[in-house]
């Protein structure tokens, strides 16, 4: 391109072809008193995309794809310079050239190559399609620029964003068998690419790489011993090393003051060892990139949770705090009917080593009706020491750090263990770091240590019995991006983002192999979905009325059952994950929990009894933040912040706009502070009857909340089934996101 008007004129085809308010003259003119004489294509390119962010408003806002255009060319320039590939085809015709390339400088795992021919590989590279390029955003693509295209180690973009799609699926094609592989290559690509689906950050960082750790988040639970607590940090830190975020159930350490091998008041309780995992996140920093991240959950009766609430809040000794951790309180059912009946009651809080001691069980190890038995049993118990506390007094502590740092989170252990599906293998404690992943957990058991004698060379072996250390691998379904009335193609996507999430667990690296014998065992995966918002947007649904919720409960139950069926044909072709004899999909208790009894919900159960399931769990809504971005479209099941705002990162302002973005249907857009939260709980709960795990679910509050008003939302959420609330948000208040579970 030789002049200005050629440039704008480039930028605006699509754009304007569509919508006269953006015509090349406009952005021509904003450029008058900018551009030189001068300057050279590449200035006069960053003129024009300065000035075409500029344009962006909430009345035009597609301004902002004229910036993503100029963007892509400049980027294929970039890439072919980089490459030294010609540039009439900037490298999207030399996809083996460019696997060989990048596999001699350790940049591609050598398993591509050994596993696909070049005669594969250049029909993969047929079927690829650059024009969809174009669908990003000019957030989008320069997120995907600057995070997940290939560079070398002088940061030089070497890979286009199609062949990183094609990469990433013919990674995730390894799994299958070799007549096979070509097929399921290009649906994961086609999922990808048209960005109707989107995969967790760790796998599209890392799958096709030589080092290629797929997934997002990892929960660990923690021993009531110097050994449990050690191995449990230690876990973290190989887990943080790798990217991995961890949640850590810490429900079984004993209290402040309880004994330590019979010696009364030796224990300092779980807040220094809290602290500990607090300096090993801000230690192992991952490369100098970002911290680890890790959230530490304890019980509403565990004996430490007023300083628990205090550990991030503002006022206090400092020597308590641990800022760099997310708190998060496992609450019984009681908690919640005592909050909403009886205010003025006392709660008990009570050590759980001194439980354990006295009554020979843990407390941690019930749910519902026997926990509440088993609780006041414990209560009658003169033998144990109980911290008693106003139940109004705790729920205030509660909503002071709530207000202050938007955390602890939430965790209703009762409704998610009713409805876990694999409860006859264990319990479910907490969950992780984003609280959309409920699975089965145990800690490890140590047993002794041994020395071995090799060949005169002494080696001492620790044995260990492993628990259930949960791993997270999710993908997500761009709602915002599907026509979600239309069946087939909502098929044809789920049952390829959970074949796509079963192959990860075969073609991972585990850090651990704790977590690598759970994920094999239990096959669990976390199908989510984005652009929810979006959704309801393009379907013309008011978020405040009851199509919404009618709305989603019908498409959350189509989503499972598609997911549920697919899960059951991989079954069929590859067998069960190892505990599903016995389990609620073996004896149907998931469906008749669910109130799954139509004709075609009895058949599918009649499929998955006879055919069993592939994974032991199946849905999980995680915060989806890049993700959503690259796919440009709204986070997760979160209303939008703002129909448009300006976001400036390092210096550099970028205009964030709701996407397809209208006048006519511009009340659809309401901001997540001006919606009434009740009516989002509501949706949370039709949509969370569908899933068998839970959801990043959000609350958004203003300084005009009084304490009852909060306390009602978490209340209402627990009557309508929500099994965890993640951050309360409010509008003075920001949050950290999980970059990991950000998929």
């Amino acid at each position: 391109m030789e002049n200005l008007m050629e440039i704008c004129q480039f930028a605006c085809n699509e754009i304007y072809s569509n919508n006269e308010d953006y015509n090349p003259l406009k952005l021509h003119k904003a450029l008058e008193n900018i551009t030189r004489e001068s300057m050279n294509e590449n200035e006069l390119i960053d003129a024009v995309i300065q000035s075409a962010l500029e344009l962006t408003t909430a009345v035009e806002p597609k301004w902002e794809y004229a910036a993503s255009k100029l963007f892509i060319y400049n980027l294929y320039k970039e890439v072919g310079k980089n490459r030294g590939v010609d540039k009439k085809d900037y490298g999207y015709s030399s996809f083996y050239s460019l696997i060989n390339e990048l596999t001699d400088k350790n940049l591609y795992g050598k398993y591509i190559l050994e596993n696909y021919s070049e005669e594969e590989i250049e029909e993969l590279n047929s079927y690829l399609k650059p024009e969809r390029d174009y669908l990003f955003s000019y957030s989008g693509i320069n997120l995907v620029c600057k995070r997940y295209l290939i560079q070398n180690g002088d940061r030089k973009t070497l890979e286009l964003p199609q062949q990183m799609f094609m990469g990433i699926s013919m990674h995730l094609a390894l799994a299958e068998k070799k007549e096979n592989r070509l097929y399921w290559a290009k649906r994961f690509y086609d999922a990808l690419s048209t960005l109707k689906a989107t995969m967790a950050t760790p796998t599209m960082s890392n799958a096709r790489k030589p080092f290629c750790q797929l997934s997002s988040c990892f929960i660990d639970t923690v021993g009531d011993s110097l050994q449990g607590i050690y191995k449990s940090l230690d876990n973290f830190a190989k887990v943080s090393k790798y990217g991995g975020g961890m949640g850590i159930y810490m429900g079984k350490v004993r209290g402040l003051g309880s004994d330590i091998r019979s010696f009364k008041g030796a224990s300092g309780g779980v807040i220094p060892w809290v602290k500990l995992f607090n300096d090993t996140a801000i230690a192992v920093d991952q490369l100098g990139m970002r911290t680890g991240s890790v959230s530490i959950w304890l019980d509403a009766w565990h004996k430490d949770l007023p300083e628990f609430l205090q550990l991030k809040t503002n006022n206090g000794d400092d020597r308590k705090k641990a800022h760099d951790v997310f708190p998060g309180i496992c609450y019984p059912d009681l908690f919640w009917k005592m909050a909403e009946n009886d205010i003025e009651g006392t709660w008990n809080m009570m050590c759980p080593h001194e439980i354990k001691k006295i009554k020979g069980y843990e407390l941690c190890d019930f749910y519902g009706e026997e926990w509440e038995k088993r609780y006041f049993e414990c209560l009658e118990d003169p033998r144990i020491e109980k911290r008693e506390m106003k139940i109004k007094d705790l729920i205030r502590l509660i909503i002071k750090s709530v207000a202050e740092t938007g955390t602890p989170f939430a965790f209703n252990r009762d409704t998610v263990n009713k409805t876990n599906p694999n409860k006859h293998k264990g319990m479910i404690y907490s969950s992780n770091l984003c609280t959309e992943i409920m699975q089965n957990m145990s800690e490890i058991e140590f047993i002794q240590e041994e020395i071995i004698d090799e060949n005169g060379d002494v080696i001492i072996v620790e044995k260990t019995k492993p628990g259930d250390f949960v791993v997270c691998n999710l993908s997500s379904i761009v709602l915002g991006r599907v026509n979600v009335l239309d069946d087939e193609e909502l098929e044809t996507l789920v049952e390829t983002q959970i074949r796509a999430m079963d192959n990860v667990i075969d073609l991972n690296f585990y850090a651990l192999k704790y977590s690598e014998l759970t994920n094999r065992r239990y096959r669990s995966i976390g199908l989510g979905t984005s652009g929810y918002h979006h959704m309801l947007y393009n379907n013309n649904i008011d978020w405040e009325s009851e199509e919404h919720v009618e709305f989603v409960d019908k498409l959350y139950e189509r989503i499972n059952f598609y997911a549920i069926k697919a899960s059951n044909k991989i079954a069929k072709e590859k067998g069960s994950y190892e505990y599903f004899e016995g389990s609620d999909w073996d004896n149907g208790d998931y469906f008749n929990i669910r109130g799954y009894n139509s004709p075609k919900w009895n058949e599918l159960k009649k499929q998955v009894h006879e055919g069993g399931m592939r994974n032991a769990y199946l849905l999980a809504i995680a915060p989806n933040g890049s993700t959503a971005t690259i796919a440009g479209t709204t986070e997760g099941i979160d209303p939008i912040m703002e129909r448009f705002y300006l976001e400036e990162k390092r210096g550099i302002i970028t205009p964030k706009t709701a996407p397809d973005l209208c006048f006519e249907k511009y009340d659809l857009y309401k901001s997540a502070y001006s919606i009434d939260q009740n009516w989002s709980i509501k949706a949370g709960g039709a949509r969370q009857k569908h899933i068998d795990q839970a959801q990043s679910f959000n609350l958004y509050i203003t300084t005009e909340f009084t304490m009852r008003q909060i306390l009602n939302l978490y209340v209402n959420a627990w009557k309508n089934g929500v099994k965890s609330i993640y951050y309360v948000r409010s509008k003075s208040l920001t949050v950290e996101e999980c970059e990991s579970c950000s998929i």
